[in-house]
C-alpha cells in the first residue's frame, strides 16, 4: 500500500507568507468495505478538510466524499504501525498510510489543520489580513446588503457571511478593549498627579496662571489641573470614532444575516417536513423488509450473511470463526450419534474379491499416474516419522498416533498428516477394501453429504465425486478423485505383502468445478500390512493371532481461505476419530467371518 506525497506538501508545516497549514496530498489505502477491502485513494488536506478521490488523476470529476476536521477525533491504531482512524460523529474513515513516518506526517498535519480551525484563535483571525478600517468595513456591509441578499443564495452561504462577521467583530472588539484600556490607565494617571500637586502646593495661592500652563486657581482659590483635550485618533492611535462606526456596521451585518437566515429556515420547513416524511416512510420499509428477511433466514437455518462466511475480510474473528466450526462438529456428531442409537443399520452385501484381482492395474488412461502414486506412497509414506522430516506428534491414544508437518503456501494450510495404528482381529487386505468399496462408504464415513462413482476405470480404479456437509462459517466443499487399490508383493519373504488405497484428485468433463462448493485438492493413502503371531499348538490361525498395521497419510489442500488455527484443530480432532470410527467398522463387519489374507 503505498503513498506519495504531492507538490502541495512540503517538510513546513505552516505556509510562511499566509500563516496557515500547507496542503498535504497524497496515496493512503481506505477501507472501503468487506468485498473489496483496502483500496488506494488520493486524500487531500486543505482548509481544514480532509477530501478522498478515486486517483489524482480524477480530482477534476470531484471528491468522493471529506470531513471537516473541526471536531474530528484521530485515533492512531493499537496494532497496526501504519493505520489511523478519524472519526467525526458517526463517520468514520479507517486509513493506513506505506510506513510508520508516512503516518506520523499524516496525523501531525491533520492535528495542525484541526487547532487552526479553533473559533477566535489568534491565526484565525490573522487569517482575514490587518485591522478593518471603516471603508473596509461599509464596503463589507454594502455587500452583505446587496448581493449577498439576492434570492436563491444557499443557507450554507449565509453560514460562512456569519463566519466572516465573527472574526471581523472578534478582532473589532479587541481593539476597542484596547482602547478602553489605555483610557482607564491615562485616567488613574492623571488623578494621582492632581493629587500630588494640590498636596504641594496647598498653602499657596498665586493669582497667576503659571508659565506652563499646567495649573490654575478658580474663583474659590482652589487650583486645578488642566487636562489637554484628547486627540481626534484617541490613545495609541486607535480611531475611536471610525472603531465605534465600523462596530456598529458589524452588527448590522450581523442581524441582517440572521434575519435572511431565519427567513430560509421557515420557507424550507415545509421542504425539509415533506423529505422526513419521506424518510420514515423509507425506514418503515427497510424495517419491513429486515424483519421479513430475518425470519426467511430462521426458516432456512441460516446462520449469517456472507460477510460472516469463510474469507479474509469476514467479520468473524478467528476465535469466533473456531467456535462456530466447533459448535456445528458437535452437532453433526450429536446427530450421528442419535442416528446409530435409532436406526438399525443397513447390512449391505461386500463380497471380499480375492487378492489376485488387484495384482493388475488395467490399461486405462490414468494408469501411469496410478503406478507413480503407488511408488511414492511406497517409498515416501512408510518412512519413519524421525531425521528430517519434521514430524510433530500432535496425538497420541493407546496405539494410535498422529503426527503433523505445519505447511502454508500463499497463507492456506496444507499440513501434511501421517497417523500409525495397529488394529487386532482384522487384515490388511480386509481394511484396504473396506476403505476402497463405495458400496460400503456410508456406513462409515459421516461426513459425506453424497457422493457418486463418476467413471470406472478397471476393477480396482473409480474415479469418484463427493461433496462434504457443510461446517458453518466455512463454505461447502467437493472433492473429485482417483481410488485405486493394490496390492504390493514383499520382495523379501520374511516380510509381510502390503495392500494400498490411493485416492488423489484429478480431473473430469463429468464433475466441474460448481461455484455452490469449493473444490478441495487431495492425496491420500490407506497403507496396511498383516502381521501374524503363530498359534499355540496344532490350533488353526484365529484372529486372535493377526494384527493389521495401518499408516494412513493424507495431503489435503482445502482450496480456500480459513484460519490456520481453525484448520489445524479441526484437522487434530476429525483425524483421530475417522479412524477410531473406520478401524472399529472393519473389526465389527469381520466379526465371525473367515480371514482374507
Amino acid at each position: 500500500m503505498s503513498e506519495k506525497s504531492s507538490s502541495s506538501g512540503s517538510d513546513e508545516d505552516v505556509d510562511p507568507e499566509s500563516g496557515q497549514p500547507v496542503e498535504l496530498g497524497g496515496v493512503l489505502s481506505k477501507w472501503t468495505n468487506y468485498i473489496h477491502g483496502w483500496q488506494d485513494r488520493w486524500v487531500v488536506l486543505k482548509n481544514n478538510t480532509l477530501s478522498y478521490y478515486k486517483s489524482e488523476d480524477e480530482r477534476e470529476y470531484g471528491c468522493r466524499g471529506s470531513l471537516c476536521l473541526s471536531k474530528a477525533v484521530i485515533t492512531p491504531h493499537e496494532f497496526d504501525e501504519c493505520r489511523f482512524d478519524i472519526s467525526v460523529n458517526d463517520s468514520v474513515w479507517y486509513l493506513r498510510a506505506e510506513d510508520p513516518e508516512h503516518r506520523l506526517q499524516w496525523i501531525e498535519s491533520i492535528e495542525l489543520h484541526k487547532a487552526e480551525s479553533g473559533y477566535g484563535s489568534e491565526t484565525s483571525l490573522r487569517r482575514h489580513g490587518s485591522m478593518l478600517s471603516l471603508t473596509s468595513a461599509a464596503s463589507a456591509l454594502s455587500a452583505t446588503s446587496t448581493s449577498s441578499f439576492k434570492k436563491g443564495h444557499r443557507l450554507r452561504e449565509k453560514l460562512a457571511e456569519m463566519e466572516t462577521f465573527r472574526d471581523i467583530l472578534c478582532r473589532q472588539v479587541d481593539t476597542l478593549q484596547k482602547y478602553f484600556d489605555s483610557c482607564a490607565d491615562a485616567v488613574s494617571k492623571d488623578e494621582f498627579q492632581r493629587d500630588r500637586v494640590v498636596e504641594e502646593d496647598e498653602d499657596d495661592f498665586p493669582t497667576t496662571t503659571r508659565p506652563d500652563g499646567e495649573y490654575n486657581h478658580n474663583n474659590n482659590g482652589s487650583k486645578e489641573k488642566l487636562f489637554p483635550p484628547a486627540s481626534p485618533k484617541g490613545i495609541n492611535g486607535i480611531d475611536f470614532k471610525g472603531e465605534a462606526i465600523t462596530f456598529k456596521a458589524t452588527t448590522a451585518g450581523i442581524l441582517s444575516t440572521l434575519s435572511h437566515c431565519i427567513e430560509l429556515m421557515v420557507k424550507r420547513e415545509d421542504s425539509w417536513q415533506k423529505r422526513l416524511d419521506k424518510e420514515l416512510e423509507k425506514r418503515r420499509r427497510v424495517e419491513d423488509a429486515y424483519k421479513s428477511a430475518m425470519h426467511e433466514l430462521k426458516k432456512k437455518s441460516h446462520y449469517g450473511g456472507p460477510d460472516y462466511e469463510e474469507g479474509p475480510n469476514s467479520l468473524i474473528n478467528e476465535d469466533e470463526f473456531f467456535d462456530a466450526v466447533e459448535a456445528a462438529l458437535d452437532r453433526q456428531d450429536k446427530i450421528e450419534e442419535q442416528c446409530q442409537s435409532e436406526k438399525v443399520r443397513i447390512s449391505h452385501s461386500s463380497s471380499v474379491t480375492s487378492g489376485d484381482t488387484y495384482s493388475t492395474i488395467g490399461t486405462h488412461r490414468l494408469a501411469n499416474k496410478v503406478e507413480e502414486m503407488v511408488q511414492n506412497h511406497m517409498t515416501y509414506s512408510l518412512q519413519d516419522v524421525g531425521g528430517d522430516a519434521n514430524w510433530q506428534l500432535v496425538i497420541e491414544e493407546g496405539e494410535m498416533k498422529v503426527y503433523r508437518r505445519e505447511v502454508e503456501e500463499n497463507g492456506i494450510v496444507l499440513d501434511p498428516l501421517k497417523a500409525t495404528h495397529s488394529v487386532k482381529g482384522v487384515t490388511g487386505h480386509e481394511v484396504c477394501h473396506y476403505f476402497w468399496d463405495t458400496d460400503v462408504r456410508m456406513d462409515w464415513e459421516t461426513t459425506i453429504e453424497n457422493f457418486n462413482v463418476v467413471e470406472k476405470l478397471s476393477d480396482n480404479a473409480i474415479i469418484v465425486y463427493q461433496t462434504h456437509k457443510r461446517v458453518w462459517p466455512a463454505s461447502q466443499r467437493d472433492v473429485l478423485y482417483l481410488s485405486a487399490i493394490r496390492k504390493i508383493m514383499a520382495t523379501n519373504e520374511n516380510d509381510p505383502d502390503t495392500w494400498l488405497v490411493c485416492n488423489f484428485s484429478v480431473d473430469h468433463n463429468n464433475a466441474l468445478p460448481t461455484n455452490r462448493c469449493v473444490r478441495a485438492k487431495i492425496n491420500v493413502a490407506m497403507i496396511c500390512q498383516t502381521l501374524v503371531s503363530p498359534p499355540e499348538g496344532d490350533k488353526e490361525i484365529s484372529r486372535d493371532n493377526i494384527l493389521c498395521k495401518i499408516t494412513y497419510v493424507a495431503n489435503v489442500n482445502p482450496g480456500g481461505w480459513a484460519p490456520a488455527s481453525v484448520l489445524r484443530a479441526v484437522a487434530k480432532r476429525e483425524y483421530p476419530k475417522f479412524l477410531k470410527r473406520f478401524t472399529s467398522y472393519v473389526q465389527e463387519k469381520t466379526a465371525g467371518k473367515p480371514i482374507l489374507f
